[in-house]
């Protein structure tokens, strides 16, 4: 597991968290209200609003509960204000750590980040503290099942993608920050939804865990971050060997 981290055990555990404590509908509709507040409420002119109203829609959110959340993001009907912020810190044994938050209580998560590190023996930053160990980048996750290999990236690079990497049954696709919407929407019009399509950060340094106690001691915070309402992602730049990582997906 290394700069991909973030989409095998990570996304792993986070969505079996996120199932079994009811929390994915509560950042789906923050999702849906940052979006339609960003671009407006048009899904046909607000790519990023299309592609959290279909994310809801996978998981049946009802459409009432999908409207209202919109409604309050563009403004139409009262509701909270929520505002991105950026955390960085490192966990156990050197792994540094991105936490990316949605919240109308900066106090609040604030907070809860810095107990999380450190009630689990990991230290919060400030920051740039770790920034530059990552890129932040477009990412773009389709099923191998979507394609050959060899067309699937050429129809990437010809979007506009900055790399293409196979990884396990993922396709994972690159892209500038610049670039991202372009190259989703090219993606999206040649192969439907993708798996997941978000901005994140990419680690381009790895720190090296090479048993599965220490590698369970990173989860271990990486668990109590996501744990929090507000915590929207937590990117890490921990890299195992195959053995490890196959025993901490097991």
């Amino acid at each position: 597991m290394s700069g991909h981290s973030k989409w095998s055990t990570i996304k792993h555990q986070k969505a079996r968290t996120d199932a079994k404590r009811g929390k994915v509908f509560t950042k789906l509709i923050r999702d849906l209200m940052t979006a339609a507040r960003q671009g407006g409420g048009n899904i046909n002119d607000n790519s990023s609003l299309r592609l959290a109203v279909e994310s809801a829609r996978k998981l049946n959110m009802p459409k009432d509960t999908m409207e209202r959340a919109i409604k309050r993001g563009t403004g139409e009907i009262e509701g909270a204000d929520y505002v991105e912020k950026v955390y960085e810190g490192y966990a156990p044994h050197g792994v540094a750590v991105i936490v990316k938050t949605l919240t109308d209580n900066g106090t609040r998560t604030v907070t809860n980040v810095r107990t999380a590190f450190n009630k689990n023996g990991g230290n919060m930053g400030n920051d740039g503290s770790v920034a530059w160990m990552f890129e932040e980048k477009g990412v773009i996750i389709y099923p191998q099942k979507i394609g050959e290999e060899d067309a699937v990236m050429e129809a990437a690079i010809e979007a506009g993608a900055d790399d293409f990497e196979p990884e396990g049954e993922i396709y994972k696709i690159l892209t500038s920050v610049t670039d991202f919407g372009i190259v989703r929407d090219a993606m999206q019009e040649k192969y439907g939804d993708a798996v997941e399509a978000d901005l994140s950060y990419i680690p381009t340094q790895t720190q090296p865990i090479t048993t599965v106690e220490q590698a369970e001691s990173v989860l271990k915070l990486v668990a109590a971050l996501d744990d929090d309402d507000d915590v929207q992602d937590v990117i890490i730049n921990m890299d195992t060997p195959e053995e490890v990582t196959a025993q901490l997906a097991g």
